[in-house]
């Protein structure tokens, strides 16, 4: 028996290639995190699988009363992307409204047709295959392909095209909750900052200046894109612990009695333990005052024990002292070269030690 190189998918013949391509594009919806590249590949898609001269994703806006232009083919597609089409009106905005596909083999007969996108671009429609994207229940936008190359679009098209337009639906939806979630972290980011510069006196400005310098030494020592990350939220939040010291009861949910200075690295740990984004930051946190020597606490470390985040912070902090002594301008930088020189062996990291004082050379001499 012959091998069968074609599945149904939608009502239309789907060859093996064409699978291949849709599980090509799924496979990239958690790989690809810049969403315009990834509609513009879905776009390309159905313009080949599809036998089109073009493409267009249109969107629906935050009021759910228009589509807006998000990926367009065609060389002037980019003047597509300052109109909208008010959901009813057009093809487009049918198709939105009443969540129908439509084909469309005669744009020019078609009432519905909104000339005025062709008139923008410079683009002739002359026939149509358009279906809507939903998510859940919800309208997301719609896909549509234009100008079929040989023949007309048919209903056994409409399968395929709304195949693609599922898998834009779900990258279209993965990138809002994704921007959202950053906007809050972002957002929470902030408000732990103000918190922690009212938990003891002159610490304004202290956990982003932290977070700067030491993403800065980081940088200079060669450490990757995720201890990067993990030095900045290490560096905002390594003194949060300070937050707790007035407020029995968060102390009573941690178990702890009494407080002292030397407590304040493990309660910054047990106010941020479960939260996964920055899990990896919480070790920097919990040893930043370690001393390279190993009489540092909580745990002594000494030497490469000591996490690298850690020992990078441990530096940041004893220089953010200087500053809360009220020092300031050449003085500064005289003084935290002279500390961190001082401490080299003993405090502090002879690597760490050279990177702060590269990159204090290369920022002027301040941080």
């Amino acid at each position: 028996m012959a091998e069968n190189n074609t599945a149904v998918a939608g009502g239309a013949k789907m060859d093996v290639s064409t699978a291949l391509e849709l599980f090509s594009i799924a496979g990239s919806l958690n790989s690809t995190i810049d969403l315009d590249f990834l509609l513009q590949k879905i776009g390309a898609a159905a313009e080949r699988l599809l036998d089109s001269e073009a493409s267009a994703i249109m969107l629906v806006t935050d009021d759910r009363k228009h589509l807006y232009f998000k990926v367009a083919s065609g060389e002037k597609a980019q003047a597509l992307k300052t109109m909208t089409l008010p959901i009813g009106q057009g093809i487009g905005g049918w198709v939105a409204q009443h969540r129908k596909p439509e084909v469309v083999n005669d744009c020019r007969s078609d009432p519905r047709f909104a000339g005025k996108f062709d008139k923008a671009s410079g683009f002739i429609t002359k026939s149509l295959l358009c279906v809507p994207m939903e998510y859940r229940g919800d309208l997301v936008g719609v896909v549509e392909v234009l100008n079929k190359r040989s023949g007309g679009y048919t209903q056994e098209h409409i399968g395929l095209l709304s195949s693609l337009a599922s898998l834009a639906s779900v990258a279209i939806t993965n990138a809002k909750v994704i921007s959202e979630q950053k906007n809050f972290f972002s957002h929470i980011m902030e408000l732990l900052v103000g918190v922690i510069e009212t938990a003891k006196p002159n610490m304004t400005e202290h956990p982003v200046r932290s977070a700067k310098l030491a993403c800065a030494i980081g940088r200079a020592l060669g450490v990757d894109e995720y201890e990067y990350r993990m030095l900045y939220y290490a560096g905002i939040l390594h003194d949060i612990g300070y937050v707790a010291f007035k407020n029995q009861r968060m102390l009573a949910d941690m178990g702890v009695m009494s407080v002292s200075e030397e407590m304040h690295p493990l309660l910054s740990v047990k106010m941020l333990e479960g939260t996964k984004m920055v899990e990896g930051a919480l070790p920097y946190i919990r040893h930043h005052h370690e001393r390279f020597d190993g009489s540092g606490y909580p745990a002594k470390l000494k030497g490469e024990a000591i996490p690298l985040g850690a020992r990078i912070l441990g530096l940041v902090e004893s220089l953010e002292e200087l500053r809360l002594m009220g020092v300031s301008g050449a003085e500064l930088e005289k003084r935290a070269l002279q500390e961190s020189e001082a401490g080299r062996g003993t405090r502090f990291d002879p690597k760490v030690v050279e990177a702060f004082a590269a990159v204090l050379a290369e920022q002027g001499g301040t941080w």
